[in-house]
């Protein structure tokens, strides 16, 4: 294992973006949050997802990462999102984020052409590496077919590593489908791949099976247990600390996940500018907001605070 993949093993959270009431990003929040992540022993995969990621603007990704940097947040711990539909925004993305020294980039394949070829996606990954053309350079795949509709297969997986060893690093599987994990894990994480469920539900499996740990939507609002339970996974008690993780993640899954996430946020903080989603998302409405309330009381979760 190289230094570079381990600084990102383990938890890795995909960053929820706070904004402004003009919905612009709140650049201060942002740092707050990631600052506490970092503190908490979880890695940043900004721009993902649960970020809001396709609703940010190539602008706006790079001046958010500049303001990590700026702000000293390590980019030893961060793999951005730089996967677009455009290939030339992908490029600059991904060049951004190599030139900020982050260890590695979470790729989506482009996704608004449904059906494509194996042959497409392979076109799409190599243009990008290629004029990156930087030896820092490591691709995560991030492979999400129940959102982006575009999957990445265990044949182009094997190709892309084929052509590009010690570049392609490694996967984030979001399919929700743990042969799948499975399988990906048992074709080659022997050769050093890297491969992250995309669910803390599944990461004491991932890790039992040789996987790299989860990059999970909830370890934005319980990063510290998530990485507490990859950092002890092998001791006694663990099937009991990630039955515990499974019934936080249970209470905010049965809502609307972002806007779930941000108001529990609000909550520990008092900051109610959290609650702001980017249009075409919206907030939890009151009565949601109360059961989600109370289904975390239940449980005895505390809520976050940032603190740092």
């Amino acid at each position: 294992m190289n230094a570079t993949a381990s600084t990102l093993r383990g938890v890795l959270s995909p960053v929820l973006t706070p904004f402004e009431a003009d919905f612009s990003p709140s650049v201060q929040r942002f740092v707050r949050h990631c600052r506490a992540l970092v503190a908490q022993g979880v890695g940043l995969a900004v721009f993902g997802t649960n970020s809001e990621g396709n609703s940010l603007s190539v602008a706006e990704k790079r001046a958010l990462l500049d303001a990590l940097v700026d702000a000293d947040v390590p980019p030893s711990r961060m793999m951005p999102g730089t996967g677009t539909c455009a290939l030339p925004d992908t490029i600059e993305l991904t060049r951004h984020a190599v030139q900020a020294g982050c260890a590695g980039v979470l790729m989506l394949p482009p996704f608004y052409y449904k059906g494509v070829s194996d042959e497409g996606l392979y076109r799409s990954f190599a243009a990008v590496i290629d004029a990156v053309a930087d030896p820092r350079l490591r691709v995560y795949l991030y492979h999400i077919p129940p959102v982006a509709q575009v999957g990445i297969s265990l044949t182009l997986i094997d190709r892309l590593l084929s052509a590009y060893p010690g570049v392609v690093a490694g996967i984030k599987d979001s399919s929700g489908d743990w042969n799948n994990t499975k399988a990906v894990i048992d074709a080659f994480a022997a050769k050093g791949f890297d491969v992250y469920a995309g669910s803390e539900t599944f990461l004491l499996q991932t890790l039992r099976a040789g996987g790299a740990g989860c990059i999970s939507a909830t370890a934005n609002v319980n990063g510290a247990a998530i990485a507490a339970s990859a950092a002890a996974w092998r001791e006694p008690g663990a099937d009991e600390r990630q039955a515990a993780l499974d019934r936080v993640r249970a209470a905010f899954q049965k809502r609307p996940m972002i806007a779930a996430m941000k108001a529990a946020i609000a909550t520990g903080t008092g900051d109610e500018g959290w609650c702001r989603v980017r249009p075409p998302l919206v907030e939890l409405d009151a009565e949601t907001r109360r059961g989600l309330d109370a289904d975390l009381d239940a449980i005895g979760y505390a809520r976050p605070t940032l603190d740092t």
